[in-house]
């Protein structure tokens, strides 16, 4: 596994100790949150100016704080993102991750925390790709084991494996890649710095694909930690911080269905 660095954000002290029933004898380190994510996908999590930002960055923070632990940030590449979970690396993964059949055969998830909508982009002067079924055959660029593959794939389109969303864009332009599905925040907040020139989207209807449920991943055995979360996610979303962290990153609270 690559492992990119490790980032410790403080959070509000707790002098409870650790009791074997309680979610905190799930922890991997005492008095730490463990998370995993790429750091490599605005505007969940990413870098600026060096140090790790982002949506996904900053809700870590929240739930550690008011699980009185300190969050500890492991950026790992997205090919053994999820398998480091499986082995105990981290205590949860925070990177816009949606529940799958496969993965809830290994893994348990939070409630969601986002509902992200999809976006079909393609080249501005293509035709060819007008609805969901023109997508059948059409060479797409995908993030390998991503969700976006997956709906990709979904709709019965030929795979071109990528690792990074600026590629994924810059192979539909050079007409290397028909098309690409990805999410409609993360191309907007790509939108706010870089030029889409040259390419042409629009958001799927619930009809054809509905919103992602985005959520956190636990191993299995970590099923006290995963209801502590809950807990949680229900506060930050009762005391407005759900949406004033989506309206901070994405300008518009998708937090809610």
């Amino acid at each position: 596994m690559a492992v990119g660095g490790v980032l410790t954000a403080c959070a509000s002290n707790s002098n409870s100790a650790s009791k074997p029933n309680s979610y905190k004898s799930e922890l991997k380190q005492s008095k730490h949150l463990t998370i995993g994510l790429e750091g490599t996908y605005p505007p969940y999590s990413y870098r600026q100016d060096g140090k790790l930002t982002g949506f996904e960055v900053d809700l870590g923070k929240a739930i550690a704080k008011k699980m009185g632990v300190k969050a500890t940030f492991v950026p790992t590449k997205w090919d053994s993102l999820i398998a480091g979970l499986g082995t105990s690396k981290y205590d949860v993964v925070l990177n816009n991750i949606t529940e799958t059949p496969e993965r809830r055969k290994q893994f348990i998830f939070s409630k969601p925390y986002v509902y992200s909508k999809y976006v079909l982009v393609t080249r501005a002067k293509d035709q060819s790709i007008k609805t969901t079924a023109d997508i059948k055959g059409k060479r797409f660029a995908q993030t390998t084991g991503s969700d976006n593959e997956l709906v990709a794939k979904k709709f019965g389109a030929t795979i071109v494996p990528q690792d990074q969303f600026q590629t994924t864009l810059d192979l539909v332009k050079q007409g290397r890649a028909q098309g690409t599905i990805n999410a409609e925040s993360a191309l907007l907040t790509y939108a706010k710095d870089n030029s889409l020139k040259g390419l042409k989207y629009r958001v799927l209807k619930n009809s054809e694909q509905q919103p992602a449920k985005i959520s956190a991943l636990f191993n299995k055995k970590s099923t006290k930690l995963r209801d502590k979360v809950n807990q949680v996610l229900n506060q930050l979303r009762k005391d407005g911080t759900l949406e004033k962290l989506s309206q901070k990153y994405f300008n518009k609270n998708i937090t809610t269905k």
